[in-house]
């Protein structure tokens, strides 16, 4: 998922796909801890892409602050 995808979205659209995130990430985590994950860089995807939705949202709280 790209910056610019996610400027697009709404406050609660973006809410909500870091909740989806999350829960993904403590997924892949436990799916990792019981050694079921065969495909580890998907964690640090998720952890990024948590990390652009988050940007995302400051940037727009920020604009509407102005």
């Amino acid at each position: 998922m790209t910056f610019a995808e996610l400027k697009e979205k709404s406050l609660d659209e973006l809410n909500k796909l870091v909740a989806d995130l999350r829960a993904e990430l403590f997924s892949l985590r436990f799916k990792n801890a019981t050694r079921q994950l065969d495909e580890t860089h998907k964690i640090q995807l998720v952890k990024k892409d948590i990390a652009r939705t988050l940007t995302a949202i400051k940037a727009k709280t920020l604009e509407g602050n102005k």
